[in-house]
């Protein structure tokens, strides 16, 4: 009997609904799809759907037209004669099978670079297989785009709590103050938060009575909602916050409430940042001292708060410490890990619950690139310093890339640069459904299917979830003859430069089932210690090999049946998870469930998530320490004339929709935003052409004048300058618009994560007489 969300032959001329999960943003909203024939022609939100009720946002709405893309590609390209061209999904492999391998051999793992894209979170091939595929490489050159969104976040994560991803979430649905700094969620969806209708819960959050702050030097669409929008200098959060946590210490605000026996350094902290006082903070971030403590005593005086910090706060100078100081308010008025507060999730795929215990903690500068020296963060290097590492001869040098729905020429810094790195490397690999401005480059290109013809579940997201929640949507249509899935493609890829070309995909998902397996009935806190592996691969479930590893993740998981004998193994299921009455999870029991399985609200889980070396968290780890004198610093800094910080569109999502038509328009344009004051000083008119420079070279614009901006701040949003020749993305070349990344050279890092300054960065404009 087919499952009842499994795609099934309609009836002539007859329309059906098929529930799918968007993979379009961090909201990861239920869609209900049309489908007439194999051709989604219409999206709507779930009303069903246990997470989103019904919420759709624009990227949502165009899923069918973005499925449908004509510039899509459908079969695999292989450069042949210096073109590429079409060819067999056999042929592809055995080229990569022939050229990655012997490279690797020959120069070493390291001349193997690996670069993923942010789409692979949005995916489950992109959560199961590119470990593995580093694994089989054996490399260390890993850059993601991490480097240049989240990894501060991770970082300072990974030292308060000795977990990179233990990161805790507003508790939207329940606070009663929150202080939001760097977002603009009304835009973005939200981003480390995942919450379908962001706006909602807002909106919610007045109407309840509660209050909502938001610091941003724009006057988005979220700060026109706020009680109070502080329109800081960009580049200044840091400094804000640690004045915040100075106030909270200084009028004896702090208030650890349970934390209390769970945390180390409050002492030290409050020494560390005893320079930084609201009187000496309020000149670099343009705000009167007197504002900064009342914003610091109404944090401390809310029955509930959390602070949340995203991109503007992350992609900075001091985007560490800004993320650290993020989690250091909520500590200090006893909000981490209290409902209301800011709390961590318990994804059904997390590991289950372990008794708290002292942890291995977390290092950074593990190694450093060949290079710039720059250290790693979380096995990861800076993407800003990929271009060196392929042009700079000598022993290590990156001679192949294989990139995974990454398109780092626009989203990296300095992409003319890296450009010509791509041409000179040996051998390129892209597994992208598009020609776009980095698979251009590549020697093989690997296209996965449409979304509609891919199942979904969401390993990263759920674990930065606003409620605690399952769900999974198998294919909403059928595999196309001739297209491979993108597990496929990806194991296919694991297999060729492993040597293997021509193997079983399969035996790359049951080699990973069987270490898994083997490392649980190892654990002697394992709900499965001492059982048998090959016993227990037997009673797993599913159509395919990402499924059976979805199904073992689910039972050995938090709410996993652990292959109970009473929960039927994967026949009938038995009891439910203790006091909750939600089922004990496998993927049958989630298959019967087509809208998902609600796990409840958020609670509190301390000590359990901690890992540091002391099993507490551990509130001023000396790298965050080391940093601190930089900050310091920053205080008699003369600010920049002009700065610029880039902006969220709410129809796209980085440079991936720029190329449909539907979401190519109205507010989503490539526009140079700066305040009447400073476009009057400079004489810039509105809809003329402004020529912008900085460390990385100039571009020109259009300009629009608009008073939603403060003075001596630009804006320019991220993902545009679609003008390279050689793509196949028709409708977003027709409206290119152009690459902010280009106005930096790659040298602003900030020096604890390597995630490239993108924001508050200073330029120069001046009126430019025609647009490029």
């Amino acid at each position: 009997m087919l499952p009842e969300d499994a795609p099934r032959t309609p009836e002539a001329g007859q329309p059906r609904t098929a529930p799918r999960i968007c993979p379009l943003c961090e909201a990861t909203c239920g869609l209900t799809l049309t489908i007439e024939g194999t051709r989604v022609t219409g999206a709507r939100g779930d009303r069903d759907d246990v997470f989103s009720r019904g919420f759709i946002c624009p990227k949502g709405a165009s899923f069918g037209e973005l499925d449908a893309d004509p510039d899509r590609l459908r079969v695999p390209l292989v450069r042949r004669d210096g073109e590429l061209r079409e060819a067999s999904w056999q042929e592809a492999f055995a080229l990569i099978a022939a050229r990655i391998r012997p490279l690797a051999e020959e120069h070493g793992p390291q001349s193997v670079g690996v670069v993923l894209g942010n789409p692979n979170v949005h995916t489950m091939a992109g959560a199961l297989y590119p470990q593995l595929l580093l694994g089989a490489l054996g490399t260390r050159n890993l850059f993601t785009a991490s480097t240049l969104d989240q990894m501060p976040k991770h970082v300072s994560s990974g030292l308060l709590f000795g977990d990179a991803f233990a990161i805790p979430v507003p508790d939207l649905d329940r606070t009663d103050h929150l202080l939001l700094l760097g977002a603009n969620p009304l835009d973005s969806n939200g981003s480390l938060c995942t919450a379908p209708d962001f706006p909602g819960k807002l909106k919610a959050l007045r109407g309840r009575g509660g209050t909502l702050t938001v610091v941003d030097p724009r006057r988005t669409r979220t700060a026109r909602l706020a009680d109070r929008h502080i329109p800081i200098r960009p580049g200044t959060d840091a400094l804000l916050l640690a004045a915040l946590a100075h106030v909270l210490f200084e009028e004896r605000l702090t208030d650890l409430g349970p934390l209390a026996g769970q945390v180390e350094g409050l002492d030290e902290l409050r020494d560390a940042i005893r320079d930084f006082t609201p009187e000496a903070v309020a000149p670099a971030c343009d705000m009167e001292a007197g504002e900064i403590r009342t914003v610091a005593r109404e944090l401390a005086a809310a029955p509930t708060a959390a602070v949340y910090g995203r991109v503007g706060s992350c992609t900075v100078e001091h985007g560490t410490l800004a993320s650290w100081l993020v989690d250091v308010l909520n500590i200090l008025t006893g909000n981490l890990d209290r409902p209301g507060g800011a709390l961590f999730p318990l994804s059904a795929t997390d590991r289950p619950s372990r008794i708290p215990a002292p942890g291995k903690g977390f290092s950074l500068g593990r190694w450093t690139s060949r290079v710039g020296g720059h250290p790693e963060a979380k096995g990861e290097l800076p993407l800003a310093a990929l271009a060196e590492e392929i042009e700079t001869p000598g022993e290590g040098r990156i001679r192949a890339v294989i990139a995974l729905a990454a398109n780092p020429v626009l989203s990296a810094p300095d992409g003319d640069r890296l450009d010509r790195a791509l041409t000179g490397l040996d051998f390129m690999v892209s597994v992208d459904p598009y020609l776009n401005e980095t698979s251009r480059h590549a020697d093989v290109v690997l296209p996965p299917p449409p979304p509609a013809q891919s199942a979904h579940f969401d390993f990263a997201f759920n674990g930065f979830a606003v409620r605690n929640q399952v769900r999974y949507t198998r294919a909403a249509v059928p595999l196309e003859d001739g297209r491979l899935d993108e597990s496929e493609i990806l194991a296919r890829l694991v297999l060729a430069v492993s040597g293997l070309d021509g193997a079983s995909p399969s035996a790359v998902d049951e080699r990973a089932i069987g270490r898994t397996l083997a490392r649980a009935v190892a654990d002697p806190h394992s709900p499965v210690h001492g059982r048998d592996p090959e016993e227990l691969s037997a009673l797993l479930t599913g159509a395919s090999g990402p499924e059976r590893q979805l199904d073992l993740k689910l039972r050995l998981g938090p709410y996993g049946d652990g292959f109970a004998a009473d929960a039927g193994g994967g026949t009938e299921a038995g009891g439910d998870t203790e006091s909750t009455g939600v089922p004990r999870l496998s993927l049958r029991r989630l298959l019967e469930h087509p809208h998902g399985i609600d796990l409840g609200p958020l609670r509190p889980r301390l000590p359990e998530p901690l890992k540091t070396r002391s099993g507490r968290i551990e509130l001023l780890p000396a790298p965050l320490a080391a940093d601190l004198p930089r900050l310091r610093a920053a205080l008699a800094e003369r600010p920049a004339a002009l700065v610029l910080v880039g902006r969220r569109h709410l129809r796209s999502n980085n440079s991936w929709m720029h190329n449909l038509p539907a979401l190519n328009g109205g507010s989503n344009r490539c526009t140079l935003q700066i305040h009447p004051d400073d476009a009057a000083r400079l004489g810039l008119k509105d809809g003329g052409a402004v020529r912008i420079t900085a460390d990385g070279g100039a571009l020109e614009a259009p300009v629009e004048i608009t008073d939603t901006v403060r003075t001596g701040v630009v804006s320019l949003p991220h993902g545009w300058g679609h003008d390279r020749p050689g793509t196949r993305t028709s409708v977003a070349s027709a409206r290119p618009g152009v690459n902010v990344n280009q106005l930096l050279d790659g040298s602003r890092l900030d020096p604890l994560s390597g995630t490239a300054v993108l924001n508050g960065f200073p330029v120069e404009l001046s009126p430019a007489t025609s647009l490029l």
